[in-house]
């Protein structure tokens, strides 16, 4: 596996990121290693947040709220998933797939023995997340859900996945502004254009994603998201992960991986939060199922955030910092 590194030049002096990096390597299936990045803030032995990104993000995305949440005395560990951040990036698309993804971050989390871990996920940090704390339920103590999903056969019968693949091969190779257009219609395929685009557009461009779903007008901010990403050799995992969201036909076994991941979720009776936000056009309505399907759920408090859109942490890092903190301690 040919494997990319990102020099660390290119992380000096960004934008409101000024934590020191920490290293642990897991290996792949072939025998590479990998080396992961995460941020280790806060008091030793505070209560532990995990705060884990989706695409095409990494920690950076959390900036904001880690002065939040230190300085309410908890313990903030954010990773970058492999392909993003300072984390390694292998250079084939090929390399990446979900469950090689939940593999890697089972291998990190267990080597740092994290234990009571409050999880906080978006976008696939959640379809990771939630596989990891199904997988190790016991070092798990809360989950603050946010943003996400966990497509499994109750969500994607069948029937629907059929369908979806049938639909795939004739959508057009779309731009970033088709795909927020195909967002904000709320069509049912619409997801599908996000895939083709991160998968197939020559233009696909990071600095797009963010500048057009949460519409991020600083530079300096832009440059701290891109800068994982020199050149278009280090976005192998940008461009796959909308392609490995489990719904089309070929899907059915990482459909099945969450059918026995929610089997363990639906007899979690640990306190679970959702905190979507209330502009996001591609989770809308995605907190339903986990405020069902999940014991912890019941009772509990749910929150919207107010005025956010996808990256919600970025749009309302206050308000979901505030919606943790106050979780956290009326739980603990």
């Amino acid at each position: 596996m040919k494997v990319l590194r990102t020099d660390d030049a290119h992380f000096a002096n960004l934008k409101e990121y000024p934590f020191n990096p920490n290293y642990a390597d897991v290996t792949t299936i072939d025998g590479t290693n990998l080396r992961i990045h995460y941020l280790d803030e806060g008091p030793a032995d505070g209560p532990l947040i995990l705060c884990l990104h989706g695409q095409p993000s990494w920690s950076y995305l959390y900036r904001k709220m880690v002065p939040f949440l230190t300085a309410a005395g908890f313990r903030v560990i954010a990773p970058d998933l492999v392909g993003f951040g300072r984390s390694d990036k292998p250079a084939a698309v090929e390399d990446y797939t979900y469950s090689a993804h939940v593999d890697w971050m089972s291998q990190w989390l267990t080597n740092l023995d994290l234990q009571d871990i409050t999880l906080v996920c978006q976008d696939w940090g959640g379809l990771i997340g939630l596989r990891l704390a199904a997988a190790f339920p016991d070092r798990f103590a809360r989950l603050v859900i946010a943003n996400t999903a966990l497509p499994d056969s109750k969500a994607v019968a069948p029937e629907m996945s059929a369908m979806l693949g049938q639909v795939y091969p004739t959508i057009p190779v779309p731009n970033a502004e088709e795909v927020v257009k195909q967002f904000g219609s709320g069509a049912p395929g619409a997801f599908l254009y996000w895939v083709k685009y991160a998968a197939e557009a020559p233009d696909f461009s990071i600095r797009d994603v963010f500048g057009l779903l949460s519409n991020i007008d600083d530079d300096a901010v832009l440059n701290g998201y891109t800068a994982p990403f020199p050149d278009d050799t280090y976005i192998a995992g940008a461009r796959a992960f909308p392609s490995l969201v489990p719904l089309l036909p070929h899907h059915q076994s990482v459909r099945e991986d969450n059918d026995a991941a929610w089997k363990t979720l639906e007899a979690f009776d640990k306190p679970v939060l959702t905190a979507f936000s209330d502009g996001d056009p591609v989770s809308r309505g995605g907190e339903v199922p986990f405020q069902k399907r999940i014991p912890g759920a019941a009772g509990v408090n749910h929150t919207m955030i107010k005025d956010a859109g996808h990256f919600l942490q970025e749009d309302q890092p206050e308000s979901l910092s505030n919606a943790i903190i106050e979780f956290v301690n009326n739980t603990r």
